[in-house]
């Protein structure tokens, strides 16, 4: 998926879940082209063959076994696009902090506020 298609599927669902904000357009665009990123990235492991574990040749000349690289960098991926997710409020834990910090109710007056200000 490119990016573009990225940005409107996590703004959908940050609107489904109410905590998308016209501020967080520029935390969804990069985590859009993390998860483009992301999908080349597995596109490229599978072209390779798709080996969890590839031979590699160090400087002497050895032949020792090692994790694909496309695995390791598709993992690291995963991991930064897990932390935009949760800030997003996009994880029941992300969604569960974000609703503690009342900002899934943003826009809605806070009733001790509003008794403060009125208490003058």
């Amino acid at each position: 998926m490119n990016k573009e298609k990225w940005c409107d599927r996590i703004k959908q669902n940050t609107e489904q879940v109410g905590t998308y904000r016209p501020a967080f357009d520029d935390i969804i665009e990069a985590l859009a082209a993390i998860l483009e990123q992301r999908d080349y990235v597995m596109k490229c492991y599978e072209e390779s063959g798709g080996e969890p574990v590839i031979t590699h040749t160090n400087k002497a000349g050895a032949d020792n076994l090692a994790k694909n690289p496309y695995l390791t960098l598709w993992a690291d991926l995963n991991t930064q696009a897990l932390a935009y997710w949760r800030d997003l409020g996009l994880t029941p834990s992300g969604l569960r902090k974000l609703s503690n910090e009342t900002i899934v109710n943003f826009n809605d007056a806070d009733p001790l506020v509003e008794f403060l200000k009125n208490a003058k």
